[in-house]
């Protein structure tokens, strides 16, 4: 039986023209997966130019609150300070830790 278990969910939305560089850092950070999606809306700057590029994306990444925070400091440090990006996390419960989260690392 599988059970519940806890993680943290980031969600990122970004320029589309970001999504690459976001995509590999992720993976630098220890990600082991994230949900990518097309995404439309208007923020406190309203619409931006980017849109005729390509839109925005929104990417999820569940993991430990390990990776979540070194995504963060990444967000934190590479990307607030000059791109239009959207960022939030929150704990959602998931079956099938394993495939969010490395246990064998002592990763919780």
């Amino acid at each position: 039986m599988n059970r519940l278990s806890a993680v943290k969910c980031l969600v990122i939305i970004a320029e589309f023209v970001l999504q690459q560089r976001l995509l590999e850092d992720l993976s630098e950070a220890g990600a082991r997966g994230w949900t990518l999606t097309a995404a439309q809306g208007q923020g406190p700057r309203g619409r931006r130019i980017s849109e005729i590029e390509g839109g925005n994306v929104r990417i999820e990444v569940l993991g430990s609150s390990e990776v979540i925070d070194r995504i963060w400091v990444i967000l934190e440090e590479r990307y607030f300070p000059n791109y239009a990006v959207a960022a939030w996390s929150h704990d959602v419960n998931v079956a099938r830790r394993d495939r969010y989260v490395d246990d064998s690392n002592s990763e919780a």
